[in-house]
């Protein structure tokens, strides 16, 4: 291989790496920066077409991906936060909001890039705030994107006097579909549509393409971005999957019609974007192209949103079609997709809303638990059914903290991790404690034990203290209240009620008032309600101070 190319293929592979990585730096700063006000967002201004479509645009301008702006979108779908036609309106901003970062490549900066970097680079690394760092991050994500933006230009430079490659794409110039086909399966390769036009811009720039090539890539491009979110929708729900396929129509469709029209709409971007197109300059390059090639995908995609807007219930409708239903498993929690862990505080945000939902299920069996007891009837079989659901919840929950750890998150993100972690494994351990005494009622009822009068009414208040402790906690944890108002020291009441219990049992054992099989089970019974005492201590610690007990 000649030096030539090795300096082709290295100045590409270094270019695009830059660029990848600044643009992920940048995403992950700004998704930091953002918080989880952008769930909120996404969540309650998506019910008009118009202003769902807005706010698709705003979201993906803020975390520069539209990639990362759908698939959080089909994870919300899966999770049943969104019906399709919010879905849809999502997407169509969303491709409006993705030409932000081929404008900002258009704009010749690139002087900025290496300042950029060392200013970022000292936020990032040396500064003690987060959002300094957070804002560093941007800076250098910024930074890199540009510089390696300039390192793929140069290293194009030497393919213009290459016969062979300006055969190809003078072949791109003559045959549109060709080229956005080429342009989609880039962007399939390269997974981000971005990445894709930056490159287009690259070569064009260089002089390597005209502007019709170049416009028929990036047409292309726009079909290939989609294929994310369907990869996405893998093994989600039927509402996710017609989703993810109406991107893909939203696209292919307006490709389609455009290849028909593309000479009026190169025409009429041309009319209003400053510059002669084919300008060469001294060295060779075309200055001016880049405007009108990020013109161009702006304007697609802009044409595209409001021709459809109006038919977006029949596109919905198509997907519907298409997509069939299909048998889903009613144990999973959907809500807890995946999908939405590339956007960190979005993904934790919905994470403490089913920690809410996972606590319900806590308090219902220990609610069956002390209705068994006090009624003297058998609850086991509804609380077995409650105690599985409640295990796939917190491995599930488990799995999920795990890979949302495994990102680049904030030292907040991490905090709340970490405390989430602590509350659904008490939240699992006080299920055991109400199964476990469950089983000990239900023990005595088959085999007629009775406690002594006095045994039967300590549990009785034994019970009532720790019902009243862990009622307050949860009503609380599922309010998601900043301040919690609690009595902590029920817990301790709960401990000495346990020591002063078993010493009474003991007292009653050795006058003889009490026999020895339902004196076993009374302990068991007192130790699982000391038990949970401690698991909802655990949590109201951890909601608190973030400092859980241990047990």
């Amino acid at each position: 291989m000649s030096s030539t190319w090795v300096n082709i293929l290295f100045g590409f592979a270094g270019g695009l790496g830059m660029f990848l990585y600044g643009m992920k730096l940048m995403s992950e700063g700004l998704q930091k920066t953002a918080g989880a006000g952008l769930k909120k967002i996404i969540e309650k201004f998506t019910s008009n077409r118009v202003i769902g479509t807005f706010v698709g645009a705003m979201v993906t301008m803020i975390i520069q991906s539209s990639s990362a702006t759908t698939v959080m979108v089909v994870g919300f779908v899966n999770a049943g936060l969104m019906d399709l036609f919010q879905a849809l309106s999502v997407v169509f901003g969303a491709n409006i909001g993705t030409t932000i970062t081929a404008q900002l490549i258009a704009f010749k900066i690139t002087k900025m890039a290496l300042p950029a970097i060392g200013i970022g680079v000292v936020f990032a690394m040396f500064s003690k705030n987060p959002k300094i760092k957070y804002y560093g991050e941007i800076t250098l994500g910024f930074g890199l994107l540009f510089f390696g933006m300039e390192i793929m230009t140069h290293s194009f430079v030497p393919l213009r006097d290459m016969e062979s490659f300006r055969h190809m794409f003078l072949f791109f110039s003559g045959n549109p579909i060709a080229a956005a086909f080429a342009g989609a399966m880039l962007t399939l390769i390269v997974q981000s549509s971005s990445a894709t036009i930056g490159i287009t811009i690259a070569m064009a720039t260089t002089g390597l393409l005209d502007f019709p090539a170049a416009a028929a890539l990036v047409l292309g491009e726009n079909i290939g971005t989609t294929i994310t979110a369907n990869l996405a929708a893998i093994g989600a729900n039927r509402t996710a999957k017609q989703a993810a396929f109406g991107h893909f129509l939203f696209n292919f469709i307006g490709v389609a019609y455009m290849l028909i029209f593309l000479n009026v709409l190169i025409h009429f971007v041309d009319m209003w974007t400053p510059g002669a197109v084919d300008f060469v300059a001294a060295d060779g390059s075309k200055p001016n192209i880049a405007r009108h090639i990020a013109n161009l995908h702006t304007a697609f995609n802009i044409i595209n949103t409001i021709l459809f807007l109006p038919f977006l219930h029949i596109l919905a409708r198509l997907c519907e079609k298409v997509i069939k239903g299909e048998k889903t498993d009613t144990n999973k929690i959907f809500r807890l997709d995946n999908n939405i862990i590339k956007t960190p505080s979005i993904a934790i945000a919905q994470a403490k809303k089913e920690v809410a939902n996972m606590s319900k299920i806590s308090i219902d069996m220990l609610n069956l638990a002390y209705d068994s007891y006090m009624t003297k009837t058998s609850r086991l079989p509804e609380i077995k059914v409650l105690e599985e659901r409640l295990d796939q919840f917190e491995k599930e929950f488990s799995e999920f903290l795990t890979l949302l750890s495994q990102q680049n998150i904030s030292a907040e993100t991490a905090k709340l991790i970490n405390d989430l972690s602590h509350v659904i494994s008490n939240l699992e351990k006080l299920g055991d404690n109400a199964e476990n005494i469950t089983r000990f009622t239900d023990k005595m009822l088959k085999k007629e034990m009775k406690f002594s009068e006095e045994a039967d009414k300590e549990i009785k208040e034994m019970f009532d203290v720790v019902m009243r402790f862990a009622r307050t906690a949860i009503d609380q944890l599922i309010a998601d209240k900043s301040t919690w108002d609690i009595d902590l020291n029920d817990e301790e009441l709960i401990d000495i009620m346990r020591k002063k219990y078993k010493n009474n049992h003991m007292q009653r054992l050795n006058e003889g008032r009490c026999n020895i099989n339902s004196g076993i089970i009374f302990v068991d019974i007192i130790n699982n309600l000391e038990k949970a005492g401690d698991h909802v201590y655990n949590i109201a610690q951890v909601m608190v101070y973030s400092k859980p007990k241990a047990s």
